[in-house]
């Protein structure tokens, strides 16, 4: 008998399958139906062992169904298993971790709280936006980095010289460690961000250190790709060479990769923990050490 089991939600079929193969476990989809109303419905393809089961499932848009039928896959999987490990490559909501305005819900917590509801054990998550969400958790936590994966990809790439850069002061450590497997540097900008209209601006300052290298811009995710927008228009005014972004999260709503790509970004280079045309790295063997 194998010692772990995987159940595959429909938005991780792909990860799910390398990640079973990586744990030597048995693979077990799942079956979903959306009713005229909304509704999900999902049915295991199989009847699960009686041992450690790990649901995988990404919780990118739309967030809420992926959040509902994740939470329902795990709430069966427990009437089966002993110990059930969910890892939810993309935590949707990640981003609602505190009260920025005065009567805003801090929606992780009520997100924490369901997880904990339906018999989660534990939970694995890669590149969580705020580490502050998973204090919420009253389970054990586990966020693991997509940054070597990254890198190591980037690493094979013929680039010029490169550098690597952060969008905004947040990610200024993120960029750092990139930076230190490529055996290169890193700058950070500085971006201004209006709570209430979402409105990006990067405060003009000259870095001589660009001009003529290819840059990196490394971030977590990208959903609209404002601030990316913003960061590579910026670059390309201090007369760098080629502009490629690297994020672990690729949402890229609303045509955001066409736009990033008319801004004059080279390529978009993201992971699979959201399966897309952008996701080239692979992240199962990171979930798989941290599973084990």
């Amino acid at each position: 008998m194998t010692k772990f089991t995987v159940l595959s939600g429909s938005s991780s079929e792909d990860l799910a399958k390398k990640l079973a193969k990586k744990l030597g476990a048995n693979l077990i989809k799942s079956q979903l139906r959306i009713f005229p109303d909304g509704e999900s419905k999902i049915t295991l393809m199989k009847k699960p062992q009686k041992n450690k089961i790990i649901v995988i499932q990404s919780t990118y848009p739309p967030v809420d169904e992926k959040l509902i039928q994740t939470l329902a896959i795990i709430s069966k999987a427990k009437e089966y298993g002993i110990e059930v490990v969910a890892v939810i490559p993309y935590m949707g909501y990640a981003r609602q971790d505190r009260e920025f305005l005065p009567g805003e819900v801090i929606t992780m917590k009520v997100i924490a709280n369901l997880f904990k509801s339906v018999g989660t054990s534990k939970i694995v998550v890669v590149d969580i936006h705020s580490m502050m969400g998973l204090k919420y958790f009253n389970i054990k936590t586990k966020n693991v980095s997509a940054i070597p994966d990254l890198a190591k990809y980037f690493s094979k790439l013929k680039l010029k010289n490169p550098l690597v850069v952060s969008p905004d002061q947040g990610g200024k450590e993120r960029a750092r460690e990139f930076a230190k497997f490529l055996k290169t540097e890193s700058i950070s900008l500085e971006k201004r961000r209006d709570r209430k209209t979402g409105k990006v601006k990067i405060k003009s300052t000259s870095f001589d250190e660009i001009a003529d290298r290819d840059l990196i811009l490394v971030d977590d995710m990208i959903s609209t790709g404002g601030s990316i927008i913003k960061a590579t228009e910026f670059l390309k005014k201090q007369k760098c060479r080629r502009v490629f972004v690297a994020c672990t999260h690729a949402l890229l709503r609303n045509d955001a990769e066409k736009k990033i790509k008319k801004a004059g970004v080279t390529k978009i280079i993201s992971t699979n923990t959201i399966p897309g045309k952008t996701s080239l790295v692979d992240v199962s063997s990171t979930i798989a050490k941290a599973i084990i």
